[in-house]
């Protein structure tokens, strides 16, 4: 073998060598390329996944505060209707004990109290209803007044027990059941 045929073949394997070296060169790099797209889809897409559950996340708890906010306004409201509501029973109530019939329900409320307490009861009431009590109980009547709406309150000669059948007691008593009678 010559020299120069030596070199030639130096030269062809340098050449073939080189040439496969720059094969799987691009063969790495298009498969670098292409782990990497795959890697960034995969990371777009979990992006856009994380980024819907959390607006979804978001949008469902704005939702549910406003539900929430909405409730409670209603609730409010209801409430302060039922307030009323319970403060124009009151008024009723107020009314109802300039009526006639008003002193037949405090012949009722002596006789549901004497039935309860015995005969032996001091009654007290208003200051306005004095008369009309005095007529109903007669010696039972006790003239000192009782800031209530209405009503009486008997209580035993002894002190030991003690009926209130004011209109206010009556109102607090029942409220529960006037505020469903007014939903």
């Amino acid at each position: 073998m010559t020299l120069e045929s030596l070199v030639e073949e130096i030269r062809r394997r340098g050449e073939a060598d080189l040439a496969r070296i720059a094969g799987e060169r691009d063969r790495q790099a298009t498969a670098i390329a292409a782990e990497r797209d795959r890697r960034l889809g995969e990371i777009r897409a979990e992006s856009e996944r994380t980024s819907a559950a959390e607006v979804a996340r978001e949008r469902t708890q704005r939702v549910a505060a406003a539900k929430l906010k909405a409730r409670q306004m209603l609730y409010e409201a209801r409430e302060a209707r039922l307030v009323r509501a319970v403060g124009e029973t009151r008024d009723l109530l107020e009314q109802f004990t300039g009526t006639s019939a008003y002193p037949a329900v405090l012949r009722r409320m002596f006789q549901v109290a004497t039935t309860s307490l015995g005969k032996q009861v001091k009654v007290r009431g208003r200051s306005e209803d004095s008369a009309t009590l005095a007529r109903v109980a007669g010696k039972s009547f006790d003239p000192s007044p009782e800031p209530i709406l209405g009503g009486l309150i008997a209580e035993t000669t002894d002190g030991s027990r003690r009926l209130n059948l004011s209109l206010d007691e009556l109102l607090r008593l029942h409220e529960d059941e006037v505020r469903e009678l007014l939903t």
